[in-house]
């Protein structure tokens, strides 16, 4: 039996032990809130979800104050509505006046918050922050000047990806969100997910954007000009301009990248492909080789961070291929070297990803040919957005087109990459396919699809047989690893992706972006899956096509020169 509440003269109910906000949420009763996010230990920081009890002399924090009885609630009450509106106003005294250049502008959870409570002016004046912007990471630009200290950052920096690269320094007035020492990003720990980019309300933290470096190539007659976009843009940036949640923008974005000046559009799921296929062959080798399994995904640039920071003894575990970007950045680079279309003209390679980490990952010496970058720029699905209004095309009157060939994939398997377990599947379709010669039905595969952090399952076909997982945000990653080294769990292949839920839900994507999106998403690249002809990687016709003219066969010495990489231990300032 629940506990009745009386909230503005409507009688619900609550369970006992469960917050006050909880209760009004799931009544669908909205109180404002900027500290508190679903899943994460509430913090009562912001103070903006007061509501009014009676029988309370002060104002409680609704997302931290449990109920253990019935409560008599007003949740805008006068005395509730200028309380919140005070602390706003105490917000905005030494926050930058600079929102119409802001990154966060139209999507501002504090700019939402002083429009809903009509403050139209600064009433209360503020000491300006003398904290400088920290530009030294290439994927995020932290500016404390913009810090309202909600300390979202804080936890889901801990919480969910088990780094704490932020945490609160100083007491008082003194009191900031800062890294070890307060160096700079990087010379921290920060893996570069993005989290906590999504999770800023305000442009405290941002993107290290750089679509407006395009402008000095585009239709420049002395430039080449590539791009490539990843399945998890493909179903999540029509949320950006005002199409239905998870709706497949493949086409359009084609279209669209083509008139706003690309000379050829690519998928990045063509280098899932590429690295489904490697990647089936190196699991062949190490079980026959007898090496230590499970052999762990190495797509995700932030987990490769992090290992590379926290599991140095599992990095021989890790498989050594490159990023699905990054294969196909290299191979993009290699190919045009050869074509006669190339001569004379400088290529330049684009990158448009739903990962923040990919702009980090672009940077490393270890993807680096010759010294020089494979993929010279990489952009977010926020970023493709604004490229798009910035274009001024109706999008509406666009016909779809297709990706340019060769490099597009006519199978499902390199766009599951866009989910977590995705990889791990497609790698076990082809594995099979490899060992028996048959393909297993996507449907054989349904029950790894069930919506949990992690996930594992046992296929067996015939006498094979394999032990597949998945799991997303690293601290879930943490936890199953130290089974896996305690020996309590074992598996054979191993996907980990640093974003829960995987790409879909990267640093780069739409903010605000709620579950509802994200199942939306998810649920999109399945039903790509469901609809495809061609399920796996090794009947895609135009893999195969790449692999006669350029690399032979899987595991020669083209793709390992292309397309594997080295990982070593990583010293950073804890």
């Amino acid at each position: 039996m629940g506990i009745k509440l009386r909230v503005n003269g409507r009688n619900i109910e609550a369970e006992k032990g469960e917050t006050i906000l909880s209760a009004l949420n799931r009544h669908g009763m909205h109180v404002p809130t900027i500290c508190s996010m679903k899943d994460l230990s509430p913090s009562g920081a912001c103070r903006m979800c007061v509501v009014e009890v009676e029988g309370r002399e002060n104002l409680v924090p609704s997302c931290s104050f449990p109920v253990e009885g019935p409560l008599d609630i007003r949740t805008h009450s006068p005395r509730v509505v200028r309380a919140r509106k005070t602390n706003v106003e105490l917000l905005l005294s030494n926050h930058p006046d600079d929102c119409l250049y802001c990154e966060r502008n139209g999507s501002c959870e504090l700019q939402n918050l002083a429009e809903d409570l009509n403050i139209r002016e600064r009433r209360i004046p503020g000491k300006k922050s003398p904290l400088r912007i920290d530009k030294s990471s290439p994927a995020i630009i932290r500016d404390p000047a913009k810090c309202i200290l909600c300390g979202r950052c804080v936890r889901i920096c801990e919480e969910i990806m088990h780094t704490s690269t932020l945490d609160f320094a100083h007491r008082g007035e003194a009191l900031t969100i800062s890294t070890t020492l307060a160096r700079p990003l990087n010379y921290s720990n920060c893996t570069s997910c993005g989290q906590c980019v999504a999770a800023c309300p305000t442009g405290a933290l941002i993107e290290h954007v750089q679509f407006p470096e395009l402008d000095a190539h585009i239709n420049s007659p002395g430039k080449l000009l590539v791009v490539q976009y990843s399945p998890a843009v493909a179903v999540s940036v029509a949320e950006l301009l005002g199409y239905k949640p998870g709706t497949d923008m493949g086409g359009i974005i084609n279209a669209v990248l083509r008139r706003y000046g690309f000379d050829r559009v690519f998928e990045t799921s063509f280098g899932a492909d590429l690295m489904i296929m490697e990647q089936a062959r190196i699991f062949e080798e190490y079980r026959k080789g007898g090496h230590e399994l499970p052999l762990m995904s190495s797509s995700c640039p932030a987990w490769i961070h992090y290992a590379e920071q926290y599991y140095p003894g599992l990095l021989p575990r890790i498989s050594p291929l490159k990023s699905p970007q990054q294969i196909l950045g290299s191979l993009i680079r290699d190919w045009f070297e050869r074509s006669p279309e190339h001569e004379g003209k400088e290529l330049v390679s684009v990158a448009v990803s739903s990962c923040v980490a990919a702009k980090s990952e672009a940077r490393k010496v270890e993807m680096t040919r010759a010294g020089l970058p494979v993929i010279d720029l990489v952009l977010t699905t926020r970023e493709l957005a604004r490229m798009i209004k910035l274009s001024g095309l109706d999008l509406d009157r666009l016909e779809p087109e297709p990706p340019d060939a060769p490099f597009f994939s006519t199978s499902s398997g390199g766009k599951l990459s866009a989910v977590a377990g995705g990889e791990a599947e497609a790698t076990v379709r082809a594995i099979f396919a490899r060992s028996i010669g048959n393909e297993l039905p996507p449907s054989r595969l349904h029950r790894f699809r069930i919506h949990k952090s992690y996930r594992e399952m046992t296929v067996k076909e015939g006498e094979e047989e394999i032990r597949m997982g998945t799991v997303s945000g690293l601290a879930n990653a943490a936890r199953l690893l130290k089974e896996l080294q305690s020996g309590k769990r074992k598996l054979d292949i191993l996907e980990i992706m640093a974003c829960p839920d995987g790409c879909v839900n990267g640093g780069g994507q739409a903010i605000p972006s709620d579950e509802e999106h994200l199942r939306s998403r998810t649920r999109a690249v399945y039903d790509m899956d469901n609809g495809s002809k061609v399920h796996g990687t090794h009947r895609c016709s135009n893999v195969q096509q790449v692999y006669e003219k350029q690399l032979n066969l899987p595991g020669g010495k083209p793709s390992m020169e292309l397309f594997c990489t080295s990982h070593s231990k990583r010293e950073t300032l804890l």
